[in-house]
């Protein structure tokens, strides 16, 4: 169970990206800001019931670090009490990006998943390609991204030009080690999730084999097709079962949410 809730943030916070030549290290933000907070409900069914099973959110500030101002993002996810002796779940996720260029500066990652623990301090140096973690050095390509900070720059790439079926690759550091991972781009539709009817951006996320995913693209995810970019369904089957995260709340968005097109009564 220790990479389904990484699964869940990770592709959360994927929502868009297209590609990643030199210039995407130049992405200027236009679809969030300070105080933006969203939440979701994570819900897991066997034979047919769905159930509540869990809590995510993602919030955002500005701050300063290295005396540079950058974006704060935190990453919440756990189970609901009432699940905890089945699978107790408290994680915590935190990116601080160059709020010029997106790129993450810092990252950190706490988690405590049915007892198994990992604390993870990341400092990304660009200039030098390196990131440094409790581990050691390692090298980076350009443009490389983390666990968050890939979607608050992939939600300000513009995707106008994509086309049904295009990949969308990108570079993700985690535990040590660079992932050359990629979307698929699967139109636009409408969907009907527990919040509302949203007009979406469809995507099909490469998922890596393990013991929750059994890998490829069998993970769905829908994105608000707006200026704001925010994952509103993600969906997948997983080695019990299957998951269904829905956008259930949010604060302070940089534009309106125009991409609802009714709420759930």
């Amino acid at each position: 169970m220790k990479k389904l809730w990484l699964y869940i943030l990770t592709f959360l916070t994927i929502g868009i990206s297209l590609a990643n030549p030199p210039s995407a290290c130049l992405v200027r933000n236009r679809s969030f800001q300070h105080g933006e907070l969203v939440k979701f409900h994570v819900y897991y069914t066997l034979a047919g019931l769905w159930v509540h099973a869990g809590n995510v959110s993602f919030s955002v500030k500005q701050e300063m670090l290295n005396n540079k101002p950058v974006y704060h993002i935190v990453g919440d996810g756990s189970t609901l009490s009432s699940y905890d002796w089945i699978y107790r779940v408290r994680d915590r996720y935190e990116s601080y990006l160059d709020t010029l260029t997106l790129l993450p500066q810092k990252f950190i990652r706490n988690v405590d998943e049915g007892g198994y623990r990992i604390y993870e301090n990341v400092s990304f140096y660009h200039d030098k390609g390196t990131a440094v973690t409790n581990n050691g050095v390692f090298q980076i390509p350009a443009c490389v991204q983390d666990v968050l900070s890939e979607v608050y720059m992939a939600r300000n790439i513009d995707f106008n030009s994509a086309k049904i079926g295009d990949l969308i690759p990108f570079d993700l550091f985690l535990d040590n080690k660079v992932y050359n991972m990629y979307i698929r781009y699967m139109g636009r539709e409408i969907i009907r999730t527990r919040y509302g009817k949203f007009r979406c951006i469809k995507f099909k996320p490469l998922l890596l084999k393990g013991s929750i995913f059994e890998g490829g693209e069998k993970m769905t995810v829908w994105v608000s097709d707006d200026a704001n970019r925010l994952p509103v369904r993600i969906e997948s089957p997983i080695t019990v079962g299957s998951i269904k995260v829905d956008m259930m709340g949010y604060y302070n968005l940089r534009h309106p949410l125009s991409s609802l097109l009714e709420l759930r009564r």
